[in-house]
């Protein structure tokens, strides 16, 4: 029998010939990533609790600090502090204020094939690169750090095969809220969600890390793409090389398979409180806003900047509105200084930030009031996910983003 994708990485990173959904292997993982929301207390726990610390290996270890940046409390300096130290301390990479963890792994780390572990449930976002990705907690991730394995219960897969082209003014971030409205937040429950097809060959780099990115709000283990031509661009530019590049066998076993024509999908808004409860943004437009956000690990990137302010040249932000602007990375940040996009953002209004979560996160940048409405390209709208229990969020892509900050309500770029 053969195997997918997913079954061929826990393979590899078992160490044995096959594998099948519903096994259970022992797994060397390839890397882990941890973060600033939940990496102290994986080192209170290492320096509390174990007989015998120790890492098995450093040079696995990528810990960033993204989620409160600069500090936005002293509750929280300390534990970033603690962070820092033992990062120091110990030789572990460490990034501070460079930017949102999974654009940092995309441009730094990840690389096809890899097994990684990350403490953040976005992890899934590196399938866009052939890996597979997955969010673990604080127990997991240190075992992994101490033992350098861990283990991993094979996922079923579910396959998307698409075809065609998204149309004009129509996004990879409108493909898959449509996907996550159609399966709903628990359609892919521990599922590897693997998206193939002739329509793979329109979707850019940013296009494929914005939909795996938020694959686990079906619920997903993991997502994974194929490697092409146009990954292998993406990676070499960035100096790295593939480990493995795996595709799934004709005779792999899925527990579904969806045929997704790109050119059916439109622009989708996902209302509050839940990722799944998404509609037409026509439907939603009218609505009054307070805020908006471009940027986060989903969609931050150059890509979806150019786009922001391509609307916004020559226009003003609504001057009810707060509109926050926040690249993924300084990379991003850099050469969105260079081609003039921070100036247009600025000259129209909004507010440019340093590379952070920011109110994706909800704790510190933009953090929005009772009542208050906030349209994001942010990863959840859970309710309380961006300030006040009884606040709104709605999700949606850069250009509708831009257009309702523009417009002071939900509106799309062709309401302009």
């Amino acid at each position: 029998m053969g195997m997918t994708i997913a079954e061929k990485i826990i393979a590899r990173a078992a160490g044995v010939d096959t594998v099948k959904a519903g096994d259970i292997h022992t797994v060397e993982v390839d890397r882990l990533m941890s973060n600033d929301g939940t990496t102290h207390l994986t080192i209170d726990m290492y320096n509390n609790q174990l007989k015998h610390p120790h890492i098995a290996d450093v040079n696995k270890l990528v810990w960033i600090v993204d989620h409160n940046v600069p500090s936005d409390s002293p509750k929280t300096a300390a534990s970033q502090k603690k962070m820092r130290d033992f990062a120091r301390e110990h030789g572990i990479a460490f990034y501070e204020g460079q930017g949102v963890c999974h654009q940092i792994m995309m441009e730094k780390y990840v690389c096809p094939g890899e097994l990684i572990f990350g403490a953040d449930s976005h992890t899934c976002a590196y399938g866009a690169l052939g890996a597979f990705g997955t969010g673990v907690g604080c127990t997991d991730y240190l075992y992994a750090m101490v033992t350098g394995k861990s283990w991993v219960l094979v996922p079923e897969t579910i396959r998307f095969n698409l075809t065609g082209r998204l149309p004009e003014g129509v996004y990879a971030r409108d493909l898959i809220l449509t996907i996550i409205g159609k399966i709903g937040a628990n359609g892919a429950n521990y599922k590897a969600m693997e998206f193939v097809g002739e329509g793979m060959k329109t979707l850019s780099m940013s296009d494929r890390i914005s939909i795996c990115n938020l694959c686990v709000e079906a619920g997903a283990k993991t997502a994974l793409m194929e490697v092409d031509d146009i990954a292998l661009d993406y990676l070499r530019a960035h100096g790295r090389e593939p480990k493995a590049c795996f595709s799934s066998d004709p005779d792999a076993v899925f527990s579904a398979v969806y045929d997704i024509d790109l050119g059916s999908i439109v622009p989708i808004v996902a209302k509050p409180h839940f990722v799944d409860n998404v509609c037409p943004a026509g439907e939603a437009a009218g609505t009054r806003i307070d805020e908006a956000f471009l940027g986060s690990c989903n969609n931050g990137r150059i890509e979806d900047l150019r786009v922001g302010a391509a609307l916004l040249k020559g226009r003003k932000v609504h001057p009810l509105v707060r509109f926050l602007v926040v690249p993924a990375s300084q990379a991003v940040y850099q050469e969105a200084i260079k081609e003039g996009l921070i100036q247009t953002f600025m000259e129209a209004g909004a507010i440019v930030m340093n590379p952070n979560c920011s109110v994706c996160w909800g704790s510190c940048q933009g953090v929005i009031g009772e009542g208050e409405t906030l349209i994001s390209t942010g990863t959840r709208n859970f309710k309380g996910r961006a300030g006040h229990r009884d606040s709104f969020v709605y999700l949606a892509s850069a250009a509708t983003v831009t257009a309702s900050a523009i417009k002071g309500e939900i509106a799309t770029a062709d309401m302009l």
